[in-house]
């Protein structure tokens, strides 16, 4: 035991755990932990970004490279409310880090000092936090904080991951208590829960008896680094495999059995596999309505006609969307593994012939190459989309971690990318927060420090949160902004064109009443904060740009200029209610 302040305390336990970064902002409610920093700022950097939201995408982006939590930092109020976005983001995409608020001193409680939220309840803001975090944390004294702490790093990272709250009134930060630091948590120690024998059995059973399987990723399996397993899985009884956004990469993206994304703007073969399979082995996703045409039968899934066997960590996702022919809590590494193990007892099933299946599979590959390979060397001004993403695949090494941003840039990455390693494909995809691309690479940067990191963001998303180009100088972080300036915000001017007979408003950006488009000079902004800055308008500058960029290793921004006109060819539905849904411009739905 020895008498410690509350902020040496939480500086010391950081340290202990071996968090290397805390991503915060000053304020005057938390000067006192800042002090504590100060002591230990060769163990713990602080990082300091221009905005709090920043900080938060910036530690949930360094848990899904690096799959080891960070801690964020803010001030009393307005920055902590500034972690709501960030939190939820992570939440909803199961990524972890630990959120650090302060509050007003205890002895102002209720008493309406200066940015204490109480009309319900005194220093109220874990109240603001709850939904947007795993669990939140409210410890009062310093004597509180040894259990908060260990408990906070245990939930972020056991069972489902998720960001947790920890709530410190800033009286806790420099009062003393006779504590000791406590025990170390599990951030370190990965817990694998896997099946039971007779679910494993009865998984056999179902793919004995099935002639057109596919197996269907996301985020779980990434998580629990199942892509080794899930590879040879695959390959040993030849089924194809359909990602979700956070599963890309789990399974090379070039792999022959390789479908990609499904849904609505997902691949053609993707879907046309998924609505045809007679079992689907969903391993660590949940059904979301983009990656399931809006559950309307026939367009991606083909459920309950189709048997499904639903793997997931998390008990409350099994049946959110579709009742499971066989539902099993486990982690998704263990459980492929248990499968793979189980396979030479099992001569019924490597007998079994998918040959026929696969061939029809790849007969869907060919057919959709077809159609959309031309558009890949159109030579265009403004840029073609599908240029813009294939000359990237060219250009951008296999060790590429790509941060994408919320926007229409997003749909054509799903389609089309194809991401060479897990972990390095990074969206925004259950809450599709703007501004996570933006500044989540630079997260990404500082857990991968010797792999490029590239962000794809729209010029909406970029305009929301410029000031990461201070934080990338400032820290000397060679992040790569592609900014998809398309003179919009392109993703819901589109669904203005499709839906409500082009009345556009609010959704392209225009100089006053001129109709002059109008968008910053995105390369000279870039150029006035110390980073570099390229525009590309002609189709043949954008891979020499791109090689520079990566060349220079510092911080650069290149503005390429889109066409705002090109869209995602549908290969799947989506709908939002009450507006009606659309057939796929290319494929059709299939009901056996």
């Amino acid at each position: 035991m020895a008498i410690m302040k509350g902020g040496e305390l939480i500086a010391q336990y950081l340290v202990q755990e071996k968090v290397p970064y805390i991503f915060g902002i000053c304020g005057h409610g938390n000067v006192g932990i800042l002090d504590a920093l100060y002591d230990v700022k060769d163990q713990l950097q602080l990082i300091s970004p221009r905005h709090e939201q920043c900080a938060g995408h910036m530690a949930d982006a360094y848990f899904r490279v690096k799959h080891k939590p960070v801690a964020t930092l803010t001030s009393t109020g307005p920055g902590s409310a500034n972690m709501v976005m960030s939190c939820a983001t992570a939440l909803s995409d199961s990524s972890a880090f630990l959120c650090i608020t302060s509050n007003v001193p205890t002895s102002q409680h209720n008493r309406a000092p200066f940015q204490e939220l109480y009309k319900h309840n005194q220093a109220d803001f874990a109240q603001v936090m709850r939904p947007v975090v795993k669990r939140a944390f409210q410890p009062s004294r310093v004597d509180m904080l040894p259990l908060a702490l260990r408990q906070a790093m245990d939930t972020m990272v056991t069972g489902r991951p998720g960001p947790v709250n920890l709530d410190i009134p800033y009286n806790v930060y420099q009062e003393e208590a006779d504590v000791e630091l406590p025990a170390s948590s599990h951030i370190h120690r990965m817990h694998r829960p896997g099946a039971s024998d007779l679910d494993v059995a009865a998984t056999l059973d179902l793919l004995a008896s099935a002639r057109q399987p596919v197996i269907f990723i996301g985020h779980g399996a990434t998580l629990s680094e199942a892509g080794p397993e899930i590879t040879e899985l695959a390959e040993r009884l030849q089924i194809p495999v359909i990602t979700s956004p956070n599963g890309m990469g789990a399974i090379p993206g070039d792999h022959p059995l390789a479908l990609g994304f499904i849904g609505r703007n997902g691949a053609y073969p993707a879907n046309e596999a998924g609505r045809r399979a007679d079992l689907v082995i969903t391993l660590g996703t949940r059904f979301d309505d983009r990656s399931s045409s809006s559950w309307h039968e026939g367009y991606s899934w083909n459920f309950p006609k189709t048997k499904l066997i639903h793997v997931d960590i998390d008990p409350q996702e099994l049946g959110r969307n579709y009742a499971p022919t066989l539902g099993i809590i486990a982690d998704i590494q263990v459980f492929v593994r248990q499968l793979l193990n189980a396979l030479p007892e099992r001569a019924d099933i490597v007998a079994v012939n998918h040959a026929p299946w696969v061939a029809q599979v790849q007969g869907w590959q060919r057919q959709w190459e077809t159609f959309v390979r031309p558009h890949f060397e159109d030579s265009t001004s403004p840029l073609r989309p599908e240029f813009v993403v294939g000359t990237l695949q060219k250009i951008l090494p296999d060790d590429v971690i790509l941060a994408l941003d919320s926007g229409v840039h997003h749909n054509w990455f799903m389609q089309f990318w194809q991401a060479k390693r897990p972990q390095s494909m990074l969206n925004s995809w259950g809450y599709s927060s703007m501004g996570f691309g933006v500044c989540g690479v630079m997260g990404a940067q500082l857990a991968a420090p010797d792999r490029p990191c590239v962000a794809v963001v729209g010029d909406g998303g970029f305009t929301m949160a410029p000031y990461v180009l201070c934080t990338a100088v400032e820290y000397n972080l060679p992040v790569v902004w592609i900014v998809w300036n398309n003179f919009a915000w392109g993703a819901i001017r589109d669904l203005q064109y499709g839906l409500f007979n082009g009345r556009e408003i609010g959704t392209a950006f225009y100089k006053g009443q001129s109709g002059e488009r109008y968008n910053p000079d995105f390369a000279a902004w870039a150029r006035a904060c110390g980073a570099d800055g390229y525009t590309v308008t002609r189709p043949q500058d954008l891979a020499m740009a791109v090689e520079q960029a990566l060349k220079n290793k510092k911080p650069c921004v290149i503005d390429v200029h889109v066409d705002a006109d090109v869209r995602p060819p549908s290969t799947g539905t989506w709908q939002l209610p009450p507006t009606p849904y659309k057939e796929p411009v290319y494929g059709q739905p299939w009901k056996p």
